[in-house]
């Protein structure tokens, strides 16, 4: 995961590293803006104050996403995560449909609910409808991605019958949740998605996927979730450990910095992972 910036390695060129290394995954997160005054404390911080300053300084995902694409042919791409409901749907569903065609199919949609209240509000989404807002727009982008003749009536999204193409190569997009390990967030999941993204502060993922798993399955979901840890460290016997318990991939945080640093980054953790390193093409 690149946490992208107007800095350092761009995400053509981390993306670029990572498929030739040999991972799985390229990821970046979204923020539109930072609001200067602010109620929504950071889940980190615990207070207004950020612990990094690319929170206001990130590129487009998509934007970012699409460049990746241009240079790679096996990498998925993927956010961790994209804020939705910050965007209109129709044109966004437009835009990752288009990025599912372009790619060759390699789209996932780590979506989540949005920390950032304020950030939120200045989209016209409350905060305390956050989580109906992106069930929504997750519906009516999947309408838009499926249907010949797609329409939606909801309380923040609504169109009448209507045409779109292109539709995503991928039958069906996969969504991932990125948020804290809660009852309601699980139950959340195992209704409107795919799969669940960690946060780094859940350290206690024995207990977290066996709740994810047993809700999964009351709300009579076939096959088990994707859970994809973020911030892990390569650490074998840690690794070993995830597997384990039914996580399908973790996620590791690269540097903004120069492309060589970054480069040779990559290829270290490829080195201590024991992935198949490619050519660079």
């Amino acid at each position: 995961m690149l946490f992208t910036s107007d800095r350092g390695i761009t995400p053509a060129s981390a993306a670029r590293a990572a498929e030739a290394a040999g991972f799985a995954t390229f990821y970046v997160p979204e923020h539109t803006h930072i609001p200067v005054k602010r109620e929504s404390p950071h889940p980190r911080t615990g207070d207004a104050s950020l612990p990094d300053d690319r929170y206001s300084r990130t590129l487009d995902p998509w934007v970012a996403l699409a460049t990746a694409a241009a240079v790679t042919t096996r990498i998925r791409l993927s956010t961790a995560v994209a804020l939705p409901v910050e965007s209109d749907p129709i044109t966004l569903a437009k835009t990752i449909a288009s990025l599912d065609h372009l790619s060759g199919g390699r789209v996932t949609l780590g979506a989540g609910f949005g920390w950032n209240v304020d950030e939120l509000t200045d989209h016209g989404v409350p905060g305390n409808r956050r989580r109906t807002a992106l069930r929504e727009y997750l519906e009516a982008m999947s309408a838009l991605w499926t249907s010949e003749e797609a329409s939606y009536d909801g309380e923040f999204v609504s169109f009448g019958p209507s045409w779109a193409w292109p539709k995503p190569i991928q039958a069906h997009i996969p969504v991932l949740l990125g948020a804290g390990p809660t009852e309601k967030t699980f139950r959340w999941i195992a209704r409107h998605a795919d799969g669940w993204i960690t946060t780094p502060a859940d350290s206690d993922l024995d207990g977290h996927v066996a709740l994810l798993k047993e809700i999964w399955l009351a709300e009579g979901r076939s096959g088990a979730p994707r859970i994809c840890a973020l911030g892990e460290r390569p650490d074998r016997d840690r690794l070993a450990h995830l597997d384990s318990l039914g996580v399908t991939e973790t996620i590791f945080g690269l540097p903004d910095r120069e492309p060589d640093e970054v480069e040779a980054w990559i290829g270290r953790l490829a080195g201590k992972l024991g992935l198949a390193v490619s050519p660079a093409v």
